[in-house]
């Protein structure tokens, strides 16, 4: 299958060695260029990509409006790129429905892959930087009382639930847990489903306004 990407921002290097990286591969292709978020909630619309490559910094409709418009439209997912030492606007992004998160000086390798991981129906969440990310800008009051779907968790739900909310992988919590993978990723698909989360960036959100970090 071949992944579509569309990818967006407002510096036109910034665009050109997105494009050279990604046009390198065999199994991705590059479907539009957007400037601004206007024009990346447009061309998403008109060329229905698989995954959107957004700038959360961009004049206009910026990358978390953007984000928000393009996921209540359905169908292609969105990966922030972001500065770190920069971005302030994470968390709004998250809730805003986005699927990952990738720094703009990633090695390309891994930018390959986390396009892909996310096409597959996971959630970009790089132990090396998200965990940072998630720990940093979802410091704030938790919510009022506990999710109630929350109640319906076993308490290993509960256990994993949280070690995702640490940044951790599947691969760390079965390590961490003394399980395998397969069931660790078991787990994970029953928390999001009953606490109703779109995918895994969205259940660790639902951890940090339930106090559950």
């Amino acid at each position: 299958m071949t992944i579509r990407v569309l990818i967006a921002d407002d510096q036109p290097l910034v665009l050109a060695g997105l494009r050279t990286i990604l046009q390198a591969e065999a199994d991705i292709e590059v479907a539009g260029e957007a400037r601004d978020g206007d024009q990346a909630v447009r061309l998403t619309a008109e060329l229905t990509p698989d995954v959107v490559l957004l700038d959360i910094r961009m004049p206009g409709t910026d990358g978390i409006a953007a984000t928000r418009l393009i996921v209540a439209a359905g169908g292609a997912r969105v990966i922030i790129l972001t500065t770190f030492d920069l971005d302030e606007y994470v968390y709004e992004a998250l809730c805003a429905g986005a699927s990952g998160f990738l720094v703009k000086d990633i090695p390309d390798d891994e930018l390959v892959a986390g396009i892909r991981e996310v096409v597959r129906g996971d959630t970009l969440l790089a132990p090396s930087v998200t965990r940072r990310l998630i720990e940093t800008y979802t410091r704030r009051p938790p919510s009022a009382g506990l999710l109630p779907a929350a109640g319906t968790l076993t308490a290993r739900e509960t256990e994993v639930w949280q070690l995702m909310a640490k940044g951790r992988t599947n691969a760390e919590i079965a390590a961490e847990l003394f399980v395998g993978e397969a069931t660790v990723k078991t787990h994970v698909s029953r928390v999001m489903t009953k606490l109703g989360a779109r995918d895994r960036i969205q259940a660790v959100v639902l951890a940090y306004d339930n106090d559950l970090a």
